[in-house]
């Protein structure tokens, strides 16, 4: 039985993650560099890579970090602009809830980045629980600090939800706090490997949240 859904945010709710390579990606061309996919792979749905360090060490040079940060921000938040919740979203929100589940959220970004979005995109009282990393000493997935601090919050036990995530790091995280986990890959991530998850699906609006459930009870793997 499951009692709780746990969403990840960025690259599940909205396509932030795009954006952010996409920017990066630019950035680096600025200076004559590239930033392979194989790279930043490492870095999604977890905050391990410093694309600052990264570009000095392939310059050999320092950089102005501010100047970089300043530019590459400008064009993030113009695409970002653009940018609405992705298919699926909010029918399985609103399943939840008239399902009776408990509603929480996990993520490695901080609050001033997630709660600000969930503002702007009216999704904030969906959640019960919202947990980022700064609530768990800057832990980040694939540790499952945030997501034992989101079951905790929901009042449920780790075997009783299910998350809800992108990448492979997510879904790491919710595997290793106990959790059934369902992997909805974005653009960015659709050839990794979620081979732990208990069920992949190309949106989340490929199917029913009641059905999803009984898939995810049916193949076990939590």
């Amino acid at each position: 039985m499951i009692d709780a859904i746990v969403f990840d945010f960025d690259g599940l709710i909205i396509d932030t993650e795009i954006t952010d390579y996409l920017s990066w990606q630019r950035m680096y061309a600025e200076f004559g560099m590239e930033l392979p996919l194989d790279v930043w792979y490492t870095h999604i749905g977890t905050i391990s890579f410093n694309p600052y360090l990264y570009l000095e060490e392939l310059l050999g040079r320092p950089i102005d970090r501010q100047a970089v940060h300043d530019q590459r921000k400008r064009w993030d938040e113009e695409m970002l602009a653009e940018q609405t919740t992705l298919p699926g979203v909010e029918a399985v929100l609103a399943d939840a809830r008239q399902m009776g589940l408990k509603i929480g959220l996990a993520s490695s970004s901080d609050h001033g980045w997630i709660d600000g979005f969930l503002a702007k995109l009216d999704l904030t009282h969906w959640f019960e629980v919202v947990r980022c990393s700064d609530d768990v000493n800057g832990r980040t997935k694939p540790h499952p600090a945030v997501y034992l601090s989101a079951i905790e919050g929901l009042g449920v036990p780790a075997h009783r939800a299910m998350a809800l995530e992108d990448s492979p790091n997510g879904l790491a995280a919710a595997k290793a706090a106990g959790l059934y986990c369902t992997a909805v890959p974005n653009q960015m991530t659709r050839t990794l490997n979620f081979d732990q998850a208990d069920l992949r699906l190309e949106s989340l609006a490929q199917m029913p949240l009641a059905q999803m459930i009984d898939e995810v009870l049916k193949n076990g793997k939590g």
